[in-house]
């Protein structure tokens, strides 16, 4: 529809849907609409968000009519027996259908009316005669696509149409995905219509499909419908979402024919991951030219995505269905076929560091599906346990591992990355629940000096362990409060690799040290009532290293060694002499002139701000709880945590539990057992004196108070026993006991190493598996859906994305400010003469193909993104275009 007229023609007709009343579905104006487009543009841009709200709310049964036209011509051209020929059956009326309805489906989503109707109209019964229900097929081939078992479309007779229009639609764009002449080469017979070929080779195909540019496009145009039928999810709240879930991904998941499921799988996994982006190009050609291969990967990995973390709600009869598809990713066993899907996840988290470095800056386009991949490379972990093998038992562990603290402490600093540091924390911690995982931390990282700047660790000459300690060290204490739900998360992974840690360097262990005073200060343990469990959880870790690699850890041991009188002091640690230190860290702040903004309030006050490790002010004095023999104390602690429950399976109820990860609530009872024979009860009273006017320490009005019991209620169950007795049997026999400790490191790690510990007995390992609940989950799904429509927004270049605009309800979406002008994103005058000599540029007709596009048609463009724009909708929060990382 490269001329005007046309283009006016189909605007008067999507005007016409809001002028006129009812109109008939037999009337040949509905076929205008799978006529006159001829690019997905025409469709969003001329259909605008005005127009279909306008038709939505005042004309409906236009648009229901509208609906039922063009799936009934889209059934129509499946049933073809010449589809996809011009003449007789145009490929370009069911790629128009399938606009219309990817246009269509978001606006009737966001109307919360609707809810009923959408129920009624596209998932009940309907009566009616139908052709050609597909048949299950027991068994699939996939070496070879000439033995593939293949289905002939009006081979039966027609039978009776009881199935509910979502279904037929659902099952049509599956079928149409491996429809001959349309999607796929044709047959040699000529004669079969859909083969469910798998288009790549990779996982369970040793051959690929001869392809094409226009099979591709017709590809994407298909995924985009079958992902913006599954976007209903985003007009649900979370915690509805993960009880209720979607109709349409219901079916698509439980869909039992063995032969559709793997098909579907194996191709959108295989054309994912074979996907090469460091493949030769000329410098600066995405600039000019856009790579519709990236676009089919992208619709690829999301619909792959959406159908494997789907949860299938439990239906009524309380009978769960299975969810087929994350059933056959977790049965894949062969070792060439994790070989690939490593192969293939590696190559795209290592494109951004590769593009960052090239000596060209911006001449190679970043790949913007990166947090993607780590979530496949989660789900593919946590569902197929021969795959965790995999990782585990090799190298390769170690390439995943430095890989995700790559993105974690890159992006810690963004705001709008938050929800992707988190899913590294979590990924990192369903890794370290294995043991061989953390035996294989006592390596040496040789490659450190390769890491971009923004995570080398100069100087560093240590492991794999090294590495991991001292990386969530910089993300507990460098996050400016961020990432404080995730905190538990970060010390169950410093806990399940603690028994296995080695050869610790001297950098590491200080760290570890470092955390524990920043844990163990005041104010941040009477910070929240919680606080105290993330500091038990870092004991425990300690405790594990002690028990179990007391002898390949000197340097830690000669650490904590140094650390001793913080140990002791803790356990006497009370609400009186924490409350004291609190007044004289506030008393010697205001005496200095600091933080003055604190001054006029109580000093006890103060300790309520301090939830977060970087809140923790530095111990400069010997206090109640102890100082150690170093002086460093650079390192600040944190809050609450992520939620957990035992199954992945979202249900309705939840408890304050959910918010305190199940690993880090306390100690033992053989911990307990553990303690020093005549221990003191610890029922101390504090003065009142001290105390004022109250016994309780009052953060704020209403908010949480600490008081005597309740400090007395933990302070016996820190696991401090390994510790005290280590240091009980151990320093006074150390040369630099009391001494000068630099003249004596070398013999004290000497002795450390000679000297057997007694009284100190290794615990069981205890493993924290990462647990999921309908909070974790629901989170879950809305990183998820955040990506997408970020990553639409990124490719709708020129058009309008499918979602832009409409009232989201899963996540929240923020304008993010323009970024400044550069030579590949201009702005003002300059940027119209750069835009036009870029589509000139791309357009250009080698071939002189006279249906080129023209400038008129991409001036159109232009004004109906502006218009869509000034319109805005229930998910934006004003003008402007949202971004990719403006997804929180």
């Amino acid at each position: 529809m490269g001329a005007t007229d046309s283009k006016l023609t189909f605007k008067k007709s999507i005007f016409r849907l809001s002028e006129n009343g009812h109109i008939a579905i037999d009337d040949p104006f509905w076929a205008a609409f799978w006529e006159l487009p001829e690019t997905t543009e025409d469709v969003s841009t001329l259909f605008s968000h005005a127009d279909l709200r306008r038709t939505r709310d005042h004309y409906f049964a236009n648009l229901q009519v509208l609906i039922l036209a063009v799936t009934s011509r889209l059934f129509e051209l499946r049933d073809h027996p010449s589809f996809p020929d011009p003449d007789v059956a145009p490929e370009r009326h069911a790629l128009n259908c399938i606009r219309i309805l990817t246009r269509l489906l978001p606006f009737l989503y966001e109307a919360d009316h609707l809810e009923q109707w959408d129920d009624k109209f596209f998932w009940r019964q309907r009566a009616g005669k139908s052709k050609g229900k597909r048949n299950g097929k027991p068994e699939v081939l996939f070496d070879s696509r000439q033995e593939q078992e293949e289905r002939v479309v009006g081979s039966e007779d027609d039978q009776e149409r009881d199935r509910p229009l979502g279904e037929e639609l659902i099952d049509t764009l599956i079928d149409m995905l491996f429809y001959a002449g349309f999607t796929v080469p044709k047959s040699f017979d000529g004669k079969t219509k859909i083969t469910y070929a798998i288009w790549q080779s990779g996982v369970g195909c040793h051959t690929s499909l001869p392809t094409s540019k226009e099979f591709e496009s017709n590809r994407c145009e298909l995924l985009r419908l079958l992902v913006t039928i599954a976007s209903k999810s985003m007009y649900l709240p979370a915690n509805t979402l993960t009880v209720k879930g979607t109709q349409a991904l219901t079916y698509l998941v439980t869909c039992p024919e063995k032969q559709v499921v793997l098909s579907v799988l194996c191709s959108l996994l295989n054309t994912t991951l074979k996907y090469n982006p460091a493949s030769w190009r000329v410098p600066y050609d995405h600039v000019v030219f856009k790579d519709s291969r990236q676009v089919l990967v992208n619709y690829s990995l999301q619909l792959i995505l959406i159908l494997v973390l789907y949860p299938v709600p439990d239906n009524p009869s309380g009978v769960g269905k299975k969810n087929y598809y994350r059933h056959f990713l977790g049965r894949l066993h062969r070792p060439q076929d994790f070989q690939f899907l490593v192969d293939g996840m590696t190559r795209v988290l290592n494109q951004p560091v590769q593009a960052n470095s090239s000596y060209l800056p911006g001449s190679q386009k970043s790949i913007q599906w990166a947090p993607e991949m780590i979530m496949l490379f989660w789900e593919i972990l946590q569902c197929n346990k021969n795959f965790r093998s995999f990782i585990v038992g090799t190298d390769r562990a170690h390439d995943f591992l430095i890989l995700i603290l790559f993105y974690a402490l890159e992006q810690r600093e963004d705001l709008s990355k938050q929800g992707v540091v988190r899913m590294c924390v979590f990924v990192l911690q369903s890794l370290s629940a294995e043991a061989r995982f953390g035996q294989g931390l006592k390596k040496k990282f040789e490659g450190q000096a390769t890491l971009p700047a923004s995570v080398r660790l100069d100087g560093f000459r240590g492991t794999y362990g090294d590495y991991l300690i001292m990386s969530l060290y910089t993300l507990l204490t460098n996050d400016q409060g961020k990432l404080q739900a995730i905190y538990p998360a970060m010390l169950a992974i410093i806990n399940n690799v603690a028994p296995y840690l080695q050869q610790l360097s001297m950098a590491a262990s200080v760290k570890l040290m470092q955390l524990f005073a920043s844990m163990s200060a005041p104010s941040f343990l009477l910070a929240n009532e919680t606080n105290h469990e993330l500091l038990s959880a870092l004991l425990e870790s300690l405790n594990a290293i002690i028990e179990h690699q007391y002898s390949s850890n000197p340097n830690f041991i000669l650490a904590l060694l140094r650390s001793r009188k913080r140990f002791e002091a803790l356990r006497q640690f009370t609400l009186e002499s924490g409350q004291a230190e609190i007044e004289r860290q506030s008393r010697q702040r205001k005496d200095h002139g600091k933080d003055a903004s604190h001054s006029a309030h109580s000093p006890i006050d103060a300790c309520r701000q301090r939830s977060s490790l970087q809140d923790v002010p530095e111990e400069s004095s010997a206090f109640a709880i102890g100082d150690d023999e170093d002086s460093d104390d650079g390192s600040k602690p944190t809050t609450t945590s992520p939620s957990t429950q035992n199954s992945r399976q979202a249900s309705v109820s939840s408890s304050m539990d959910d918010t305190v990860p199940l690993q880090l609530r306390g100690m033992s009872e053989k911990a307990r057992g553990k303690l020093p024979a005549g221990s003191p009860s610890f029922q101390r009273q504090n003065s009142s004196t001290t105390l004022g006017r109250s016994n309780t320490l009052s953060s704020s009005e209403g908010g949480f108070r600490p008081t005597p019991d309740w400090v007395e209620s933990w302070v016996p169950e820190l696991p401090l026993h390994t510790i005290l007795t280590l240091i009980s049997e151990l320093a006074p026999q150390l040369p630099s006991h009391g001494a000068s400790r630099a003249s004596n490191h070398s013999a004290d790690l000497q002795v450390i190493q000679q000297v057997h510990i007694r009284g100190i007995d290794p615990s069981p390992v205890r493993i924290h598996l990462f647990e999921w609940s309908p909070l974790s989950l629901g989170w879950y799904e809305s990183l998820l859906w955040g990506f997408i429509f970020a990553s639409e927004i990124g490719m709708s270049k020129g058009a309008v994305g499918t979602w832009n605009g409409t009232a989201i309800k899963l996540f929240k979406v923020q304008e993010v400010a323009a970024a400044g002008p550069s030579l590949l994103a201009p702005r003002g005058a300059v940027d119209a003469v750069g835009s036009n000599l870029v589509q000139r540029i791309g357009s250009l007709n080698f071939r002189n193909n006279p249906g080129a596009t023209t400038g008129t048609g991409a001036g159109t463009s232009t004004n109906a993104r502006e218009e869509s724009t000034r319109e805005g909708g229930g998910g934006q929060a004003g003008p402007g275009r949202p971004s990719r990382e403006g997804v929180v």
